[in-house]
């Protein structure tokens, strides 16, 4: 009779063992950096454009921006509208989407203002913010709203659409009140759909205090492009705008981090 040590399988070594996906995944997603930035800096090389710099020469027009304080500065007063718009939008948005979910009338009533919003060209209402609100941080605020409310607010209103009509049968059942299913069937159920729409909304909150910034006075970050692409440094205007896409990704990284780990725990990595 074979001994119990005899009849196991051996196991490979650990070092044999192949990378899980989330590690390939990574790896992956390097590689495409690093070869990004690789043919940035061949074709700065190539002088194909004067406007064009190599990645080395915009990392160094960064670095030179954070110590003289440039950099710094510019977010800072680049930060006000776009955190007060968001917040704005958000707080907005996802009421007004429950209740464009649960309410047919409001359905009716606002869904079309909504698409109609988001379709239009955020730079032809520029010049209606400018003309009635002035050119202050208020205006600015208003821009990021009218781009990133329209999102929130129908991504809330399809999540509550598609909340299981089964659940709310059961609540109706339990004899639950019309705030309770709201609270404890709607929200929940909807949650990640919602805060899909919320990444969304943030996304679009970065594109309006950019064209906010361009287009209605220059400052902040637009203050950097703007200036450095007038006396031609091109390497400085790159690196400005290569930071507010880095920015924006770094934030919405986080949110989706958040979001699979409290709200989506199942597609978490073992």
């Amino acid at each position: 009779m074979p001994t119990a040590a005899a009849s196991q399988t051996p196991t490979a070594p650990a070092a044999s063992r192949p990378a899980t996906p989330w590690v390939a995944t990574r790896l992956w997603q390097l590689a495409s950096v690093v070869g990004l930035f690789g043919i940035w800096e061949i074709a700065g090389r190539l002088s194909i454009n004067v406007a064009f710099p190599t990645f080395t020469a915009t990392m160094a027009a960064f670095v030179q921006m954070l110590l003289d304080g440039s950099m710094i500065a510019a977010y800072a007063e680049t930060l006000q509208p776009l955190v007060l718009g968001v917040l704005i939008a958000a707080a907005i948005g996802i009421v007004t989407g429950l209740l464009m979910g649960m309410s047919r009338l409001a359905e009716w009533l606002l869904v079309p203002i909504f698409v109609v919003v988001q379709a239009a060209p955020m730079a032809a209402f520029i010049p209606l913010i400018t003309f009635v609100y002035g050119i202050g941080l208020l205006a600015k605020t208003l821009a990021v709203i009218m781009l990133a409310l329209p999102v929130i607010a129908l991504n809330g209103y399809k999540a509550v659409r598609n909340v299981n009509p089964s659940l709310l049968d059961m609540a109706r059942s339990f004899q639950a009140s019309p705030m309770q299913r709201v609270l404890k069937v709607t929200i929940p159920d909807a949650s990640t759909v919602l805060f899909a729409g919320l990444r969304l909304g943030v996304a679009a909150g970065f594109i309006g205090v950019v064209l906010a910034e361009l287009l209605i006075t220059p400052t902040g970050v637009g203050d950097l492009i703007s200036y450095h692409s007038s006396v031609a440094n091109f390497a400085h205007m790159y690196a400005t705008v290569l930071s507010i896409i880095v920015l924006a990704t770094l934030v919405l990284a986080a949110m989706q981090a958040f979001e699979v780990r409290v709200l989506r725990p199942e597609k978490r990595r073992s």
